[in-house]
């Protein structure tokens, strides 16, 4: 995978995972459909959170999110157990666009660099393989926005 190709897609699968929000009333935001654990505004907070903890935590470098995010969209976590009020959907959704151009300002001349925690879950070896794990995991929970705004459009 090239270098740009992979900071391209992640791009682009932001800007897709935005057009299923289009047209679509703000209380559907934190609305749980029926046979989901979660609501649209956690799904885009754990994305960003993921991304945060997947790459720059096991390529070694400091979260660029503050400690509120994993908790409340961390891995395991869901809105009906949330205590407070998490980090505001316009303010995640600033991240959603910042994050990919970040990722491409710090790893583009890194790619081939060892990870710092070598005993990540996922076995990755290199900056690279961080990316394209992040990558896989925002794709499977762009589908599950999908589904989840295609049935809150529903009513």
């Amino acid at each position: 995978m090239s270098n740009s190709f992979i900071f391209t897609w992640t791009a682009r699968n932001r800007q897709n995972i935005q057009k299923y929000f289009e047209n679509l009333p703000e209380e559907h935001r934190t609305t749980v459909p029926q046979g989901f654990n979660n609501n649209l505004h956690w799904q885009i907070g754990h994305i960003v959170t993921v991304t945060d903890g997947i790459v720059y935590g096991f390529a070694g470098k400091e979260p660029k999110l503050p400690k509120a995010y994993s908790e409340f969209f961390g891995p395991g976590t869901k809105p009906a157990e949330w205590n407070g009020e998490p980090p505001a959907w316009d303010e995640i959704i600033k991240v959603l666009n910042e994050q990919p151009e970040q990722l491409r300002e710090v790893f583009a001349d890194q790619l081939d660099t060892p990870v710092g925690k070598a005993d990540n879950f996922a076995g990755a070896k290199v900056i690279n393989d961080l990316l394209e794990l992040n990558l896989s995991h925002e794709s499977s929970h762009s589908g599950m926005i999908n589904a989840m705004s295609r049935l809150l459009k529903q009513g």
